[in-house]
């Protein structure tokens, strides 16, 4: 029986790939990206007024996750500009489950055991079959997201140790960590042009609303997984939102109208199915 956190973290997975599905259906994905982090930020802003500071042993890894999320964030829009969502989505979130567990092990002393060995290898094939399926990912489109599937891994291994340290203050640990999200909009400033930023809100107001929505959606996601990252159960948090791929390449097929073949589902299954034997 799927226990209480558990059921969570797949809520989670549903509000992380829904997030990521708002965000590869706009067309400028640099924008969309920023508006989502104005939004994250801004919400963080208000967290921080009203909770305690984290323990003084936490600031390090809520610096440090802090700056990988903004690479994190530059990689994924690398990856969605040279793959489709039902492609990139599952090879980024499909290879993090693997780093994240050797992360877990060797940083955080967690036990690899045998059903983790092969969920590793059910995930690893599933991602060759994904990226090699019909040779669609190029070599470019395959390092992008496998480079998003590392900055993933380094953030869930740095937040699975600093949130434990944070002293309980979970909430405030993850509003401190998004608070590095202004440096969002600075970057895409510094890149375009203030004057980049503001006329899509005239002149695309959906887009940008979706954004936001965005933005909001991924707090909740990855808030969720913060909290349940205190229990010290690193591979099994990661491992259940991981099956996030399934949903991703379903939002893909139902609301962008991405073509997923029958070996595309079955790839992604496979990966899913390893993810959650990583967590057994």
């Amino acid at each position: 029986m799927l226990s209480y956190t558990g059921g969570l973290v797949l809520l989670a997975a549903l509000l992380h790939a829904s997030w990521n599905a708002m965000l590869h259906g706009n067309e400028d994905r640099f924008l969309s990206m920023t508006w989502m982090s104005i939004a994250i930020a801004a919400v963080s802003t208000l967290v921080i007024l009203f909770t305690p500071l984290p323990a003084s042993a936490a600031w390090p890894y809520i610096v440090a996750s802090g700056i990988v999320h903004i690479v994190y964030n530059v990689t994924l829009v690398r990856s969605y500009r040279r793959n489709d969502l039902a492609q990139a989505y599952p090879i980024a979130r499909g290879s993090s489950p693997l780093l994240v567990t050797l992360g877990a092990a060797l940083f955080a002393h967690e036990v690899i055991r045998p059903s983790q060995v092969l969920g590793i290898l059910m995930i690893s094939g599933g991602i060759i079959a994904i990226a090699l399926e019909r040779f669609h990912v190029s070599r470019a489109g395959l390092r992008a997201a496998l480079t998003t599937g590392a900055t993933i891994a380094v953030y869930t291994v740095i937040d699975s140790i600093g949130v434990r340290l944070s002293g309980g203050e979970a909430l405030a640990y993850t509003a401190w960590m998004f608070l590095f999200y202004w440096l969002m909009p600075l970057l895409f400033v510094a890149l375009r042009g203030v004057t980049a930023l503001w006329p899509p809100v005239r002149s695309a107001p959906v887009s940008i609303g979706s954004s936001l929505v965005g933005g909001l959606v991924s707090i909740a996601a990855y808030g969720i997984v913060i909290w349940a990252l205190q229990s010290g159960a690193t591979g099994t948090v990661s491992a259940l939102r991981e099956t996030s791929v399934v949903f991703a390449v379903l939002i893909g097929r139902v609301f962008l109208r991405e073509a997923v073949s029958a070996k595309r589902w079955i790839a992604c299954m496979i990966v899913a199915a390893g993810a959650v034997c990583l967590g057994l």
